[in-house]
């Protein structure tokens, strides 16, 4: 498929005679979900500590099933040594989160005008110390600590992160399908490029071509930069229109299942200079050079090192100066688009089969164009391994 030459409405079209759910992973079981439940109290006893705390969010999903966004209203898991699992929640949303709940759990309700921490301080009455979710507000750590003031406190970070960091078989195959279905409809968006087309309407075909291969709501965002546009990591306000000669970054994603695709592409629309092919060059290296790095048992700091090296050899950066890279390398990926560990320098974390990442060392050439190339990698035994196969060249960016 090349640049140009076909429209929205042709692409939508073949998507639409496409059986997706045919190839549709199946989604995470209750079986695994009480697994990881399983291995959340092991780690929480090594803590130690005899009870864990999960507020709501993508954590609360990964255990439970249930996909609830925070709130001023506690919804939160309640898991003690000894007991059953539990869920805190408002009276009134009882219905609807029992619904959702992808395993069999106690029900702790307190009404509108009660105080949700004098409930939690009565659950955990007997228990000396709770491991809290970091993404809890500080809100209900403070009332907590005035409902029940003998209780100690510590940060459930390593458990969950020791928990979540590592993707199973299921997680594997659910960012698998996602990541590749969007990069497919990458490859649809450079097809509908013509001058004059505006960065909202291949926005809105992007997000039109999510839904129909079944992602959970679409795009779950999506960023279409024209010429200087794509200077700028994150892009510039307006709404740019596409000329002949600009460079192309598009970075787009959905979830399924609430598991994440995150890719970028870079291409130019018509004749690349001989500057964008040589950042381009570049920044097809790097990329190659941080996967090359990314193997069990080294630092998440090496693979933004190895980075960071190719560009240093050709006069760009160092650190984050510009002309260069001006953030991290890569961030992780699973139910969060952006979750830890990092590809950064100082994060330490060591690789382990089953984590998952970006691999997306961009290069800004400043007030003039950027180019950012993203695919996604999870560690295996020996080494890493694609998600997606890397664009090849700046000419045939789709192969």
């Amino acid at each position: 498929m090349s640049i140009g030459g076909s429209t929205a409405a042709a692409e939508l079209a073949a998507l639409s005679i496409i059986d997706h759910a045919a190839t549709r992973p199946p989604a995470i079981t209750p079986a695994e979900h009480l697994a990881r439940i399983d291995q959340a109290m092991r780690l929480t006893a090594a803590m130690p500590a005899g009870a864990l705390l999960i507020g709501a969010g993508a954590s609360l999903r990964y255990f439970t099933g249930v996909a609830w966004g925070a709130t001023e209203r506690l919804v939160a898991l309640l898991l003690r040594r000894g007991r059953r699992p539990a869920l805190v929640c408002p009276a009134f949303e009882r219905g609807s989160l029992k619904e959702a709940l992808a395993i069999d759990a106690d029900i702790l309700l307190w009404e509108e005008d009660e105080n949700p921490a004098e409930l939690l301080a009565s659950a955990l009455a007997g228990f000396e110390t709770l491991a809290l979710d970091p993404a809890a507000p500080f809100l209900l750590y403070a009332r907590l600590r005035e409902a029940a003031p003998t209780l100690k406190m510590a940060d459930a970070s390593p458990i969950i992160d020791g928990c979540r960091g590592r993707k199973s078989a299921a997680e594997l195959a659910l960012l698998s399908y996602a990541k590749a279905k969007t990069l497919d409809i990458h490859r649809r968006a450079a097809a509908i490029l013509h001058p004059g087309i505006r960065a909202s309407a291949v926005k809105r075909f992007i997000d039109q071509a999510h839904r129909a291969i079944g992602a959970d709501n679409g795009s779950t965002f999506c960023a279409v930069q024209f010429g200087r546009a794509t200077a700028f990591p994150h892009g510039l306000p307006g709404d740019q229109e596409l000329a002949e000669g600009d460079i192309v970054l598009i970075d787009t994603g959905c979830q399924v299942d609430g598991y994440h695709s995150d890719i970028t592409r870079t291409y130019v629309f018509g004749e690349p200079t001989a500057e964008h092919r040589r950042i381009w060059a570049i920044e097809h290296e790097a990329q190659e050079a941080a996967f090359a790095a990314a193997k069990p048992g080294r630092t998440c700091e090496s693979v933004d090192d190895a980075a960071r090296l190719i560009l240093e050899r050709y006069g760009l950066g160092p650190d984050y100066k510009l002309p260069g890279l001006p953030h991290r390398t890569g961030h992780g990926i699973g139910l969060q688009i952006h979750e830890g560990p990092y590809l950064v320098r100082g994060d330490k974390t060591v690789l382990a089969p089953g984590m998952c990442f970006s691999n997306e060392p961009m290069i800004v050439i400043p007030d003039a164009f950027g180019v950012r190339l993203e695919d996604h990698m999870y560690i295996t035994d020996d080494g890493a391994a694609w998600f997606t196969q890397p664009s090849p060249s700046i000419d045939k960016p789709f192969g």
